[in-house]
């Protein structure tokens, strides 16, 4: 059975080759760690669901999480209304960030606990002076390819007196100091590298807005009050107990593309996340298979994702980057 899985596996991962920002390449270990499974009663499954969780917990360097299914969107509208007060800056990155914004602006008409919004620029974080209850923003603008260190996120929010959440869609598991943030929301999908449809809130204290709603009150998902990710939990499994040798295959085609592609790089290595690269050249493929990311955002260049040969794991030697050109 196994070695039908893997040549399943190889063949779906040839007629497809992704250059995007999540989900990764499907991998032995998704599809193995699959079973019928339940949410009540089902013992064998609650052993696979609190070592998943206590691995993702691992990762994100935090002491509670929350499980829901959906995306990691809603995991982010739910962090926004259960934990966001007073007045909060939010982080101009791009797309993503802007999309912070809307919800944030929402949950203010709705909810009424956030006060002001104010919308910088991450150009202008060096400026930035006042208090803020808190700081959100994204470590990873896959929009744009760009990161800010959320080391720096850190040295910004102690500046502000505030505390810090972070959409981590884009960074959870491929960068550091995610510990350092006070909230964190992402999906099973992306640098955690199961199948879609799971979406993680973790956090550390247990202060939550009253929201009177159901799918948008968190205290629901941490009660397990309606079904949950079983199967993208279940996919998660094996990977997450050897994350390091899937992460290799991300870093290698990392290293390998921005050495391939330096001269059209567009900043600086800190500013470089491991999840994605822009250049200032449009990049195309004469293979059919092929599937390159169409950014939201208005980029004159391309920005390629490198998750497309996670299922190597450490034999990785990046040989996906054969099928794009400029």
């Amino acid at each position: 059975m196994k070695k039908d899985f893997k040549k399943f596996i190889t063949k779906v991962n040839s007629s497809t080759k992704l250059f995007t920002p999540g989900p990764a390449s499907l991998t032995l270990e998704n599809l193995s760690g699959l079973r019928p499974c339940f949410g009540r009663g089902d013992f064998k499954y609650d052993v696979i669901e609190n070592r998943v969780l206590k691995n993702i917990l691992k990762i994100s360097g935090h002491k509670n999480i929350a499980r829901l299914q959906g995306a990691a969107s809603l995991a982010l509208e739910i962090m926004i209304s259960n934990f966001l007060y007073g007045n909060i800056l939010i982080i101009k990155t791009g797309v993503y960030s802007d999309r912070l914004k809307y919800m944030s602006e929402t949950s203010k008409k709705k909810y009424r606990y956030i006060k002001k919004i104010d919308y910088l620029s991450y150009k202008e974080l060096d400026a930035i002076k006042k208090k803020y209850d808190w700081v959100v923003a994204c470590p990873v603008e896959t929009s744009i390819g760009y990161k800010i260190p959320i080391l720096n996120l850190f040295e910004l929010k102690k500046k502000c007196k505030s505390k810090l959440a972070l959409d981590a869609t884009a960074s959870i598991g491929l960068e550091k100091n995610h510990e350092l943030s006070d909230v964190a929301a992402f999906s099973s999908c992306k640098g955690l590298f199961g199948l879609t449809g799971g979406a993680f809130i973790t956090f550390n204290e247990k202060n939550f807005n009253e929201i009177d709603e159901f799918n948008l009150n968190i205290l629901n998902h941490l009660g397990k009050k309606m079904t949950g990710p079983y199967h993208a939990i279940c996919s998660l499994d094996e990977i997450l107990k050897n994350y390091k040798n899937f992460s290799f295959s991300v870093k290698i085609n990392k290293k390998k593309f921005i050495r391939n592609m330096k001269e059209y790089l567009l900043y600086p290595k800190p500013n470089q996340p491991n999840l994605c690269t822009l250049i200032s050249k449009k990049v195309k493929s004469d293979s059919q298979n092929v599937v390159l990311y169409q950014s939201r955002a208005n980029i004159k260049g391309s920005v390629i994702c490198h998750l497309g040969e996670v299922h190597l794991k450490s034999f990785s030697r990046a040989r996906i980057l054969d099928y794009i050109k400029i």
